[in-house]
């Protein structure tokens, strides 16, 4: 199954995407809908509403106003060869917030103060019920699915102090979708090609084979820490071919596209542009 949240007219609304074709479902968002299932009310998957070709509908992010989004840095063995260091022994945690979400197709924001965004292809998993202290087991239970994230980073600001926040969530700045992706889909993401392009240019390729903390484990890990709610956002890290790791660095500057792929989720197609004022 695969679900997304589409803006229309009177508001976002959740969606059903089947092939090309998106039929509306009675909620305003794919998160509001998770909620409702996790008190058993997925039946409304099933419903008819008003239907649209995919190629006309305004896709916003997949869960546009997560309570809670974590974000993990140094996740796959390469990034983490590239950069120089050591296998982490635990997940290292992060937080974004709703406001730097973006649609599938939405502009990335540029800033004028920020001199050093960079592109971070992701896969993302959406938690479908509550949970805390979850084993293994539950923890792969609690993921509703998976969809795609571009963790657009702003170097120069994420490397002002040893916390890498204020390089993580700038407005406007991360797609997140096109879609959540159920898990028996994809086989919980075992082994799926992660891409990204910069104007056509191949600049990161992998598989998710090469997490080092797979979703389940990740998500048994923050549970440790919080109760995660239904439509919780988790990006799980980027691979290696990062712009700032090249020689010499290479940023992302507006009229660029960025072109951000994962086998069995789709894409996200976005344009970089200047922070409106």
């Amino acid at each position: 199954m695969r679900l997304v949240t589409i803006r229309t007219p009177n508001g976002t609304r959740a969606g059903r995407l089947d092939h090309d074709r998106v039929t509306e479902l009675p909620y305003p968002d794919v998160g509001a809908l998770l909620a409702a299932g996790a008190d058993g009310d997925w039946a409304a998957v099933d419903a008819h509403g008003a239907e649209h070709a995919l190629a006309d509908v305004d896709l916003a992010p997949v869960v546009p106003r997560p309570s809670k989004i974590f974000c993990l840095g140094l996740n796959y063995a390469s990034h983490i060869q590239e950069t120089g260091r050591e296998l982490p022994t635990h997940p290292t945690l992060f937080a974004k917030f709703p406001p730097a979400l973006i649609g599938a197709r939405d502009d990335i924001w540029l800033s004028d103060a920020a001199e050093k965004p960079d592109w971070e292809a992701e896969l993302a998993f959406v938690v479908g019920r509550r949970v805390r202290h979850a084993d293994l087991d539950e923890a792969r239970d609690a993921i509703a699915g998976y969809t795609i994230c571009n963790d657009v980073s702003m170097r120069d600001w994420q490397r002002r102090t040893l916390q890498w926040l204020a390089g993580k969530t700038w407005e406007h700045s991360t797609p997140l979708g096109p879609a959540l992706v159920t898990p028996d889909e994809v086989d919980h993401a075992a082994d799926l090609l992660v891409r990204c392009e910069v104007d056509g240019e191949v600049v990161q390729e992998a598989r998710t084979s090469d997490l080092v903390f797979k979703p389940a484990e990740t998500l048994a890990y923050i549970s440790t820490i919080i109760t995660l709610e239904p439509g919780d956002v988790v990006s799980t890290g980027t691979p290696g071919g990062v712009g700032d790791a090249r020689t010499p660095p290479v940023y992302l500057r507006p009229g660029q596209r960025v072109r951000t792929t994962i086998e069995g989720l789709g894409e996200c197609v976005n344009e970089c542009t200047k922070e409106p004022r």
